[in-house]
């Protein structure tokens, strides 16, 4: 492994990414694999799409179309002999339209036959691939555990994606993931200061009552079921509790100013853009408070270019994001049925970083570990301190 300096472990355009090679990917993360049976899951509005391949006549399922040029065909055309794989096949599941949320129980093969994921897919596949439009991380680490498989999502695959944070060696992420991992564990309290355009400062504190950090690492190997979210390269909290204040960039661009108290957003105030997308998430705070609660602190672990999907901008080093909703595929305690709707039985992820907030400043990220103090990024850069713990050893 090519040894990165402080100076360009922070700047992906001085690192060479190799070629994207499925085969590698798959042994890497899923090691061993030999007579594994594999197969592809796909999110369409309408699940018949997947007759005949029909969605690939529509341009706009774009990410659909990367699963089966990219996963579909690599298996088919020599993956699954080169591997000594089996199966490969495809199928398409309904959209959920929200991050993690659970899946319905349906599946579509290329024939248009009805299919039941708990009856027909997850008990007779060994490993399985899910590029999706919608993350299904939750769902399917629970339905691992229960039906004794191991698997991949990868929503929002595109083209930056496959050439960089999917075609990196993962033996080397999950060797820095552990490194930051150890610097991190154990932590008691983060403190993260937000600087607006105005000056304001706004403060977060996550309390994290000492307990071990956990790592998004790539690596999924061995029998034991379980769901590597791809492209990886994380070390994450479950808080035991936050206080303060941080910025919100909504999806439409507005601004807002959330204020946290006992682990839980309460209320939006308005800075900039629109007053009834604040109006609106107040309206869900104060109907279904689950939605509020703050159940992720994560911060990224590798050199990566910014792909325009949060599921790889959330692993690049000097990042971090909060995520409120359900929690339970991390370790956590918020379940689906803690909320009044299904459909808000999400986990959603806001991501801070230059090209996502560029409204506001991480001017400071601080760690708190018994008597112990350290600054670990600041403007968005990672300090001296997990520097020197990513090039030690």
């Amino acid at each position: 492994m090519q040894t990165l300096t402080p100076q360009i472990i922070l700047d992906p355009s001085k690192r060479e990414f190799p070629k994207f090679d499925l085969g590698k990917l798959l042994h890497t993360v899923f090691e061993p694999v030999k007579g594994r049976k594999v197969c592809v899951l796909i999110d369409l509005p309408d699940p018949q799409g997947m007759k005949d391949y029909a969605f690939l006549k529509d341009s706009q399922w774009a990410i659909q179309r990367k699963a089966y040029e990219v996963f579909y065909q690599g298996l088919q055309n020599g993956v699954l002999d080169q591997l000594g794989m089996i199966g490969g096949e495809m199928f398409a599941i309904p959209m959920t339209y929200g991050s993690n949320l659970d899946l319905e129980d349906r599946a579509v093969d290329a024939s248009g036959r009805e299919l039941s994921l708990e009856n027909d897919i997850y008990p007779d596949y060994d490993l399985i691939l899910c590029i999706t439009t919608y993350s299904a991380t939750a769902p399917l680490t629970a339905m691992a555990k229960k039906y004794n498989f191991r698997g991949a999502t990868m929503h929002g695959v595109n083209d930056v994606i496959l050439s960089t944070g999917l075609a990196v060696d993962y033996n080397e992420v999950s060797r820095d993931a552990e490194k930051l991992r150890l610097a991190l564990t154990r932590a008691d309290e983060i403190e993260i200061d937000f600087t607006l355009e105005t000056g304001e400062i706004l403060t977060a504190k996550l309390q994290l009552g000492g307990q071990e950090a956990q790592k998004s690492h790539g690596l999924c190997r061995g029998t034991k079921p379980d769901i590597a979210n791809l492209p990886a390269g994380e070390v994450y909290f479950v808080p035991t509790g936050a206080e303060g204040m941080f910025p919100m960039k909504y999806e439409d661009g507005t601004l807002g100013k959330l204020t946290v108290k006992d682990g839980r957003i309460i209320r939006s105030e308005f800075i900039a853009g629109k007053q009834e997308t604040i109006d609106a998430h107040n309206a869900k705070l104060a109907d279904d408070p689950m939605t509020g609660v703050l159940g992720e602190l994560g911060f990224g672990t590798q050199v990566l270019p910014v792909s325009g999907a949060d599921i790889q901008d959330e692993k690049v080093l000097g990042t971090c994001h909060l995520a409120t909703g359900r929690d339970d595929h991390l370790g956590g305690h918020i379940t689906p049925d803690l909320f009044k709707k299904h459909r808000n039985a999400t986990h959603d992820d806001i991501l801070f970083a230059p090209h996502k907030t560029p409204n506001f400043d991480i001017s400071q990220v601080r760690m708190k570990r018994g008597t112990q103090q350290e600054i670990i990024i600041e403007h968005f850069r990672p300090s001296k301190y997990l520097l020197d713990a990513l090039t030690a050893g």
